[in-house]
Order: C-alpha cells, then sequence, then structure tokens
C-alpha cells in the first residue's frame, strides 16, 4: 500500500516503488490518504501559532516524562492493557455523547489500565490536545498522543501537552523518518510505539536501531476490515527477530471479548489497546452508580479477572 503525502511533496515509497502525485491525481485515493494530506496542512498552521523554538522552550519547565515501555512490562493485567481516549472515528462515527475525557481516563486508571491512549486528532477523531492536557493533570499513569506523525513538531507538541510516549506508523512514514522520529523521541524521554500492520512493514521496523515497542495493527487500512490473524500470523513468522531484539508488542484494534485478548496473548502480544469496546456505551448493560464501576466491570470481564 502507498501512502502519498500531500502534493508537492514526494511520494513514500512504504512497500512498492514511489511515484509523484501529477495534476490529473491530485485527490486523497482512500481515508488514511485524506488523513495525511489534511494533517499536513493542520501541521503547518500549528507552527505559525506556535514555533518549534517554544514549543521546545516550554519542554524546559517540564517534569520528566513517565516510562511507557515500563508500565507495560509491569503490566497490572495481562496482557498490559492500553485503554484508549476515543470520542469517535471516521468509520463510525461519535461513540460516546456527552464525552467527559478526564472522567473516562480516570475511570480507565482505576480499572486497571497500565497506560492510557489519547486521541488528539480533531478533524476526523474529534479528538484535541486539550483533552491531553487535561488527563495528564488527572492521572498518574503514563500516556500515549495517538496522532498521525508527519513531523518533528508534533513530538515536541505531544510532550508540551503532557505526552510520556508517541505513536509513529510505518504506513505514512519512510524509514528515515521512522529512524530520525525514534531519536528525537529519545531524546526528549519518551517511548515511540512503532505501528505495523503488514509483514513487509514488520520487516522495515525490526531493521530499525532503537525500536523498542511494535504496535501490530489488525484493522486493514484499505478496506477496513478487522482480523485477529494479523496480530497472530506477523508474530509467528517473526517471532525469533521479536525475541532476538527483546520487542514488545502491542496488538491493537478488533478486540471486544475475553477470547480475541486471549488469542493475542497466547500469539505473544504482551500489551493490548483497547478503545471501542471499552468506551462504547451498551444499552443492554447493567446499570452502574459511576463510570469507574462501569469500566471497573468491563476491564474485569475482558481479561478474565475474580
Amino acid at each position: 500500500m502507498q501512502i502519498r503525502r500531500r502534493p508537492p511533496n514526494p511520494a513514500i515509497a512504504v512497500e512498492a516503488l514511489s511515484y509523484r502525485i501529477t495534476a490529473d491525481d491530485a485527490e486523497p485515493r482512500n481515508i488514511l490518504e485524506k488523513i495525511v494530506w489534511h494533517k499536513d496542512k493542520e501541521v503547518d498552521k500549528m507552527r505559525e501559532v506556535v514555533p518549534l523554538a517554544e514549543l521546545r522552550k516550554q519542554l524546559n519547565d517540564m517534569p520528566a516524562p513517565l516510562n511507557f515501555l515500563e508500565a507495560l512490562r509491569r503490566g497490572k493485567t495481562s496482557p498490559a492493557l492500553i485503554a484508549e481516549v476515543k470520542k469517535a472515528s471516521p468509520s463510525k462515527g461519535v461513540f460516546r455523547e456527552p464525552f467527559n475525557p478526564v472522567e473516562i481516563a480516570r475511570a480507565y486508571e482505576a480499572a486497571g489500565a497500565s497506560c492510557l491512549s489519547v486521541l488528539t486528532d480533531v478533524a476526523f477523531f474529534q479528538g484535541s490536545f486539550e483533552y491531553l492536557k487535561q488527563i495528564r493533570q488527572a492521572v498518574q499513569i503514563p500516556l500515549l498522543c495517538k496522532d498521525f506523525v508527519l513531523a518533528p513538531y508534533q513530538i515536541f507538541l505531544a510532550r508540551s501537552r503532557g505526552a510520556d510516549a508517541v505513536l509513529l506508523i510505518a504506513a505514512i512514514l519512510p524509514d528515515r523518518d521512522l529512524t530520525y522520529f525514534l531519536k528525537i523521541a529519545k531524546s526528549v524521554g519518551m517511548t515511540a510505539l512503532v505501528e505495523v500492520h503488514t509483514l513487509a512493514e514488520l520487516d522495515r521496523v525490526l531493521a530499525l536501531p532503537e525500536v523498542e515497542l511494535v504496535g501490530i495493527n489488525n484493522r486493514n487500512l484499505e478496506d477496513f476490515s478487522v482480523s485477529l490473524d494479523v496480530t497472530c500470523d506477523l508474530i509467528a513468522q517473526r517471532q525469533e527477530a521479536i525475541s532476538e531484539k527483546e520487542i514488545s508488542i502491542v496488538s491493537e484494534s478488533g478486540l471486544h471479548t475475553p477470547a480475541d485478548v486471549q488469542t493475542v496473548a497466547n500469539a505473544g502480544a504482551t500489551a493490548v489497546l483497547i478503545g471501542e469496546s471499552l468506551i462504547k456505551e451498551d444499552p443492554s448493560e447493567p446499570a452502574f452508580d459511576s463510570e469507574q464501576a462501569r469500566m471497573k466491570a468491563k476491564v474485569s470481564v475482558l481479561f478474565g479477572a475474580e
């Protein structure tokens, strides 16, 4: 799959030959490409409001980031849970209305999440860097800024708002950028979760230095279908390399039942990232006194707790 950058930027050669976008082919071909092109413009506007030099100054007054990877390795559940604060998605619309990100984050922490993932993309996921900032002030566990990172600026922005980790998506970043962004994240004390969707992407990532945490997304980026076989197959095919490099694996998307969680854990995932199945309210659920009680019950079921 090729994800092209907005003209006049060159295309990203992720699995095949790269080519430039011509005037006759100047519209995004799929939702991920649409998001990437929009994000390019969004980052340009952000730089105009707060220059990179100013962001970097802001980091001088911040406490050291929490250790995201270590929190997963110490997991409060097995596998460790990264619970996602996610209001909406392009394919499924709004998951929760009204949406109180701080209340949800606190409920996740009380329910046993090792870390949290916070959507910060505004246009497609109705997220916010303000949510990230508010949540950082409300919880004591590490936070992942989940966005479509295309520039170093976004890493510094994420850290300035309290993120301890940042998502890097192999499908939209060439190896040169991945290597550079990994170094930037490390330089400010952040963990990088490098996300892959295919065996070709995993092979690219395994060849890079400084990769410690890999997310395997079970969602097909072309048709948005989901299969847990993606996690199972990719780990099975590259188990030796994953073990040799001591890489921790996070399984993402499509985890709705205890059987789903157990399937990817048996395959070798040491953590799972779950959003929709936790955050979405089900009319058939029993009544709970609080969001925390509701979340504790859901996590207990998913992870087989007594």
